[in-house]
């Protein structure tokens, strides 16, 4: 009988291990249940998108940089943004009724079909867009009166001479940098007996609290990523370019957004 208890107990220990780690592993694919247990909400998902801009912007692509002379005869760097044929097209309407959030979807750079895919395919032609190579949403505030899905964007009603504008795109990437060159640090010597001449040096404390800080400048990925260029003066506007002062970031060829500076200009 004392065996048959001690078998006993042992199965029941047994068993309640089993459910106990079956129980953590739920705990762990599942969130927010313990909290949906208790009675309390779960935390709301928040999608973060990018920054609310000031108004409907416009797609690009860099031409180059030249420079122009002004009526006072001061001569300027400009950089040339053109427009391929097809234009900025809306391609559709969110608000917060229907998507939880005003934004414009603009389609640019018109291309056959068979250089989309079907799901993009199918979300231009459902909306009666012609295909467009590349797709952007400009997150809104509120929806500006008279934008309608298929309608073309004129550069020329969005845009004015000397008007402030934000430029953004990708960078040209440098590869793999080291600290000087990525960050400016200034390098060791390179004369009496110096063993650290470009090297990065101490990265951090000591035995206290013995470990790297968070967001410390090392050495890695230099460039290839999206830069935004604020508050460049518009100089010229046409159908099929624009042209701002000073520089942009990227290649000739770059896919560039052109949106109203925002703030103090």
């Amino acid at each position: 009988e004392k065996r048959k208890r001690l078998r006993g107990a042992a199965k029941m220990e047994t068993t309640s291990m089993k459910l106990g780690g079956l129980r953590g592993a739920g705990a762990r694919r599942v969130r927010g249940g313990g909290a949906a247990r208790r009675g309390r909400s779960a935390r709301p998902v928040q999608v973060c998108a990018r920054a609310v801009e000031k108004d409907v912007g416009l797609m690009g692509t860099k031409a180059g940089m030249t420079s122009v002379f002004t009526e006072e005869g001061k001569k300027i760097p400009v950089t040339v943004i053109g427009l391929k044929d097809g234009g900025n097209v809306i391609t559709q309407i969110k608000t917060t009724e229907t998507d939880g959030y005003n934004a414009v979807q603009v389609g640019y750079d018109q291309k056959r079909e068979t250089l989309l895919t079907k799901p993009e395919l199918g979300h231009l032609k459902k909306n009666e867009c012609p295909p467009m190579r590349t797709l952007a949403e400009f997150k809104l505030e509120n929806i500006p009166e008279g934008l309608e899905v298929g309608a073309e964007l004129d550069p020329t009603a969005l845009f004015s001479v000397g008007d402030k504008v934000d430029v953004a795109g990708k960078s040209i990437g440098k590869g793999f940098a080291g600290a000087i060159k990525k960050y400016g640090f200034k390098r060791g010597l390179m004369t009496h007996g110096s063993k650290s001449h470009r090297e990065h040096g101490t990265t951090g404390p000591g035995s206290t609290p013995g470990r790297v800080f968070p967001g410390t400048k090392h050495p890695g990925q230099m460039g290839d990523k999206r830069v935004k260029v604020k508050k460049l003066e518009v100089i010229q506007v046409e159908k099929d370019l624009i042209v701002v002062k000073g520089a942009i970031p990227g290649k000739p060829g770059n896919l560039m957004t052109v949106t109203k500076a925002k703030g103090k200009v």
